[in-house]
């Protein structure tokens, strides 16, 4: 049997950045090394010749100055800026059981589930309120007037070995990372996921938000399959005891135990 420390608002907020530095996590301090380990075997595959996503993953998603793509810079508007400096830790939306939103991911295990007829990725999450992406891979184009969501309208097309999906239609409600990295309604991402081995996800994502960036970047991290592994039930509201501790801005080190970004 699998045991995770299961964390309440605060800690979830915190351990989010806590977790990247450390030499075992998924993502390692530096681009997209980690801790050496056994070799790996190559990646499975569907009997159609497909790369075979499904399983339970640890890691990935984020958006900060560390996994930036080399030669990229994260350069916010000055309107952007000054909402990110405004921000309590304490409204933190992850911190208070609500969706991450694209690209960031709280600090518990998500699982790819593919579709019998490959028409669909759905992406389901173990933290706050068990949350779900889809991916429509049927060919079909974004709405012309999609509802702002948190995880926006996602559509997916494979290039070679690597699921590129493309989603707009976000709210600007989510942030980017616990130091309140801030987006608008005009956010686009483009994400490529590449299972370059039995053990590992690369997933790379570009950001373009011309309303709060004043140019678009990209970002690298991995997450790693745990084949042993499977998603628990965790109700991020129950039994919560941390949210009255948060205190400070969200951009600054005392706030979450992370440099500003």
């Amino acid at each position: 049997m699998k045991t995770r420390i299961i964390c309440s608002l605060a800690g979830a907020a915190a351990l989010a950045v806590l977790l990247l530095p450390v030499a075992s996590s998924p993502i390692a301090a530096q681009g997209r090394g980690r801790a050496a380990g056994p070799p790996a075997g190559p990646a499975p595959r569907l009997p159609n010749g497909t790369p075979d996503f499904s399983g339970v993953l640890m890691g990935g998603g984020g958006v900060s100055m560390r996994n930036l793509k080399p030669g990229d810079t994260l350069t916010l508007l000055p309107e952007a800026k000054k909402l990110q400096d405004s921000r309590l830790a304490k409204d933190d939306p992850e911190a208070n059981c609500l969706p991450t939103g694209v690209p960031r991911m709280n600090p518990y295990p998500w699982r790819m589930v593919q579709s019998i007829d490959m028409k669909y990725i759905f992406i389901l999450f173990e933290g706050n309120i068990h949350s779900y992406r889809q991916i429509f891979l049927d060919g079909r184009k974004h709405l012309s007037d999609p509802d702002p969501t948190w995880y926006g309208h996602s559509i997916g097309h494979w290039e070679g070995d690597t699921l590129v999906v493309d989603t707009v239609g976000f709210n600007d409600k989510f942030w980017f990372g616990a130091t309140g990295l801030p987006h608008t309604t005009r956010l686009h991402t483009v994400e490529r996921f590449t299972r370059a081995d039995a053990n590992t996800m690369l997933w790379d994502i570009t950001i373009d938000d011309p309303g709060a960036y004043a140019k678009p970047f990209t970002v690298q991290t991995r997450a790693r399959y745990e084949p042993s592994w499977e998603l628990m039930e965790y109700i991020c509201q129950e039994n919560e005891t941390s949210a009255e501790h948060i205190r400070g801005f969200a951009n600054s080190p005392s706030a979450n135990g992370a440099a500003p970004q």
